[in-house]
């Protein structure tokens, strides 16, 4: 069997950075033998500029929207955008694949080895197919009116039955998810909330004022998006608290959280949520949330209640590029005070863990395949090793 030595300025191995008198084996094929001290390595080790780390985990995408790049123009406020997503997202069925195709082609180029994807359709499926990389398939659920809540859920269920039988690496690699607070009623919550094997969940949070507005006083940009999309919301009684507060309890005690964008957490929500015993994953898109509406997460809160933090890029609809390493860019940029080491955590093992693949990838561990990335040392650019 041969095998592959990397030795670079630093060595991430998937929690903490290491010196240049590490090197780095694994098989021809990527999987890991071992990490041994330059002396022990013997001949043949590849001499590297940069930082070596696993490759990234991306734990939000629309992989599906792809052919909406540049579409949709920045800062137009969540509710806009929603609104500009349903209406625009429909193009013939072959541009939608082509996109597909193209985007799956640019996260591998930039690293990405897993993702965990939104899915309201099955075009993703045969791309995924090719297993290419790893994905968890969040079968996305919405319907704000109760008197459509089982059709929704036939409609979802049809999708994951067709994840089920076509894609399964890993196992166990597709759920029935909530879209957000502001779109699923009651009645479809427990839908949702009680399908079997629903073991791993994602939800879109507090990405805008707006959605605690609606929660805390039944007003706000909500009702406007509401009357435009002909949805009778007659129903609907504020709860008097925040958004997260008014759903998160509806989650059951076997269930993984992953919550995706936290624009608008706050610091009485980051303990509503320790005190829930939640078992809780904060997804963080900056980019996705400075194209839309042009703010980022507290980020120093999360870190400051000990959240587990991971990283996504949201969709090519409000992205202008599917990597994980942008997003760690524009994190240094507006909090530059945080290592190095903590934001790598954040797009490997941390991302591999939230999407319950940590015995397959996110680190340099012996037997795991986590693919092979190159960063120089800046955090300017990357390339794909294994």
């Amino acid at each position: 069997m041969g095998y592959k030595k990397f030795r670079a300025d630093q060595l991430f191995d998937g929690y903490r950075l290491l010196d240049d008198q590490q090197v780095l084996i694994t098989t021809e094929e990527g999987i890991v033998e071992d990490i041994v001290s330059l002396h022990e390595a013997g001949d043949d080790v590849q001499e590297l500029n940069g930082i070596l780390s696993p490759g990234f985990i991306n734990c939000h995408c629309h992989l599906e929207l792809s052919h909406m790049k540049g579409l949709i123009s920045e800062g137009t406020g969540l509710p806009d955008f929603v609104l500009q997503v349903v209406n625009q997202r429909h193009f013939p069925g072959e541009e939608i694949v082509q996109a597909i195709e193209k985007a799956e082609d640019e996260m591998l180029t930039n690293g990405i080895v897993a993702v965990g994807d939104i899915c309201n359709n099955t075009l993703t499926l045969p791309q995924k197919a090719k297993g290419r990389m790893y994905y968890h398939n969040f079968i996305e659920t919405s319907g704000f009116n109760p008197q459509i809540a089982a059709q929704r859920f036939e409609r979802s269920l049809g999708y994951f039955r067709e994840y089920a039988t076509h894609y399964s690496i890993p196992v166990e690699s597709n759920s029935i998810v909530p879209h957000a607070s502001y779109s699923v009623a009651d009645e479809l919550w427990e839908h949702i909330i009680r399908f079997p094997g629903n073991h791993l969940m994602t939800i879109h949070n507090q990405e805008t004022a707006a959605e605690n507005e609606l929660f805390f006083k039944g007003q706000g940009e909500f009702l406007q998006l509401y009357q435009k999309m002909g949805i009778d919301i007659s129903f609907f009684k504020p709860s008097g608290k925040s958004s997260l507060q008014s759903y998160l309890l509806k989650f059951i005690k076997n269930q993984s959280l992953i919550l995706v964008h936290n624009v608008h957490t706050t610091e009485e929500d980051l303990l509503f949520a320790k005190d829930s015993d939640k078992k809780m994953t904060w997804c963080l898109c900056p980019n996705a949330n400075l194209y839309i509406g042009g703010q980022l997460p507290a980020v120093d809160l999360f870190i400051k209640h000990d959240g587990m933090i991971v990283l996504g890029t949201d969709s090519l609809a409000s992205n202008h590029q599917l990597s994980i390493l942008e997003e760690i860019k524009t994190i240094r940029l507006h909090f530059p005070h945080i290592p190095p080491d903590q934001l790598l955590r954040w797009g490997t093992s941390n991302g591999a863990k939230a999407l319950q693949m940590e015995n397959l990838l996110g680190s340099f561990e012996k037997g795991k395949q986590p693919g092979v990335i190159l960063c120089d040392n800046q955090f300017s650019r990357s390339r794909r090793l294994l």
